[in-house]
């Protein structure tokens, strides 16, 4: 068996450079270089990282067992297809691909050549969700709040493509069940495509998820909250804590606790049941290169990626129900408000 992965990196811009940096410090993988349609780009992070620099996609994807695709949205389909076509496993940053005909393409080929697709819903391996891995989470209201300053990067896809799509396969992770409605209202401020976006989703189980994402907020904000029977749990993705309180939550590994301790008693029925507050954290955690070790080793173990092909598929096709509702009732909106 192998014991590293060769790897190379396709698009070097803001997180292609981060993506670089990462690869060369995990020892399961080799890495061979990078390629970038902007020869400047590629010039001077081939020299700042030390990597060979390919002008040519074709001969990157010949060097390399499995390439980490961070370019635009609108170029994973093609160069995932190329890569898979070659008999390479692909790492596809979120969102997946434009369409969901693009996306069963590249999972039927996948399937065809037996290659791992992992796609980089990154949200997945923050401190503060991975701190949560001993719970058992089964919500039946999500609120989920997602508030970015206003950054030109990204603009040219919708806040829901943007920054709501990590919520939703966060949310589509934690509620296994079928959506079963979904209503949905956004609008551009700034930008030409939508820069605030709220949803309600509901699932088949009965859970209901509120999600709130903008990206022209006064200040920044990553927040999570599940409701459920006998608890509540608060997630903070920027301080990558998790704060739990809990009435004899099952399943809740209590020595694992940090910071754990009674808030008190309160009557329920004929019993009284003590509240619980636990503080949770994973220290010493690095999202991005915690998921990139996770693909080589799903190559190298032959495992399946933590986040599948088909998990970037189900987060696309919910995103785009969201995006159609959105649009539904911008018309509407007009109707009263011409603009």
């Amino acid at each position: 068996m192998n014991e590293s992965v060769r790897i190379g990196v396709i698009g070097v811009g803001h997180l292609g450079r981060l993506h670089t940096m990462q690869l060369k410090q995990i020892p399961e993988a080799r890495f061979t270089g990078i390629y970038d349609s902007d020869p400047q780009r590629l010039a001077g992070i081939a020299g700042e990282f030390e990597v060979p620099a390919f002008e040519r996609i074709e001969d990157l994807i010949e060097q390399s067992d499995a390439l980490s695709i961070v370019t635009p949205t609108t170029h994973h389909f093609e160069i995932a297809r190329m890569a898979l076509a070659a008999g390479r496993h692909v790492f596809i940053e979120k969102p997946f691909t434009t369409t969901l005909a693009e996306a069963d393409q590249l999972l039927a080929l996948s399937k065809e050549k037996d290659l791992k697709i992992q796609i980089g819903h990154i949200e997945r391996f923050n401190p503060a969700i991975m701190s949560l891995e001993h719970l058992r989470i089964n919500p039946l209201f999500i609120e989920a709040h997602r508030m970015a300053n206003f950054n030109p990067r990204g603009t040219d896809v919708a806040v829901v493509m943007d920054l709501m799509i990590h919520d939703i396969d966060l949310i589509l992770s934690f509620v296994k069940s079928p959506v079963l409605e979904v209503h949905a209202s956004g609008m551009s401020v700034i930008s030409a495509t939508e820069d605030m976006a709220n949803c309600r989703i509901l699932f088949e189980n009965g859970c209901v998820a509120n999600v709130t994402a903008s990206r022209i907020s006064a200040r920044n904000m990553r927040k999570m909250r599940f409701f459920q029977p006998n608890a509540y749990i608060s997630v903070d993705f920027l301080d990558g804590i998790s704060e739990v309180y809990h009435i004899d939550i099952p399943g809740l590994d209590s020595s694992r606790e940090n910071l754990a301790f009674s808030l008190g008693e309160i009557e329920r029925g004929a019993e009284k049941k003590e509240i619980r507050y636990s503080r949770m954290e994973k220290a010493d955690i690095n999202p991005l290169r915690h998921e990139l070790q996770q693909f080589c080793q799903a190559i190298l173990h032959d495992r399946t990626p933590p986040v599948t092909g088909e998990d970037g598929r189900r987060a696309l096709a919910v995103a785009g129900l969201i995006l159609e509702k959105i649009n539904a009732h911008t018309r509407l909106v007009r109707q009263h408000w011409p603009i």
